[in-house]
């Protein structure tokens, strides 16, 4: 399932020791007056409430619980910072969207601040966007993607949970939303399809993250 190689083993191999080294967790930011110095590369990371992305960013970086997986979807309710590399990245968790368990006035102010984050945030280079890949783009998929092309914000889309699925399921999907990219002016081109569990597309995914560091 993992993609065909496109980055040297010298790449592949500095993504992992980057990925693998000090990544420690600064704050979680419910204003935009609480957000640290935008000093460095910043990447963020976003989708449903159990699309996966709690264990993509810990089997990114080799840990068991350094972003928390919840039983309550919908738990990450901040802009959550963590310092990739000793200074080298600001890696962000953004709150996850649907299902979750609050009130409409609630959600409306999670999305206000991600939009304004989205809007505001200059070191911003890249937004990672998780699709489950047994349900492929759903409305509130596409609502962020609409989100992220009015802010002009770069964003690339990482299918999750590839391992739930037939590898040829996947490359259905994967091409549905190839498809429906197109459309979309703030879209990479290139669709990462991982499993956290199997270790699909990590290496591949750790090398971009490399890549946005210089």
């Amino acid at each position: 399932m993992s993609e065909t190689p496109e980055f040297s083993e010298e790449t592949i191999e500095a993504a992992r020791v980057l990925c693998a080294g000090p990544c420690d967790f600064v704050l979680g930011a419910a204003a935009l007056t609480q957000l640290p110095e935008a000093d460095r590369p910043e990447i963020a990371f976003a989708g449903r409430s159990n699309v996966g992305k709690s264990s993509l960013i810990n089997g990114l970086l080799n840990r068991k619980n350094l972003a928390r997986a919840s039983q309550e979807p919908g738990r990450t309710r901040e802009l959550n910072y963590f310092d990739l590399g000793e200074g080298k990245m600001w890696l962000v968790d953004l709150p996850g969207f649907g299902y979750a368990k609050v009130s409409r006035t609630q959600a409306h102010e999670w999305q206000r601040l991600t939009l304004r984050y989205l809007q505001g945030r200059v070191n911003l280079r890249r937004v990672f966007l998780l699709v489950d890949s047994r349900r492929g783009l759903m409305d509130t998929d596409l609502d962020v993607m609409a989100m992220l092309n009015s802010a002009a914000v770069t964003y690339q889309i990482v299918m999750t949970k590839a391992d739930k699925v037939k590898k040829t399921e996947a490359d259905k999907t994967k091409a549905k939303i190839e498809a429906a990219l197109k459309k979309h002016p703030a879209a990479h081109p290139v669709i990462r399809v991982t499993s956290s569990e199997k270790g699909w597309g990590l290496p591949e995914l750790r090398a971009e993250i490399l890549q946005l560091t210089l």
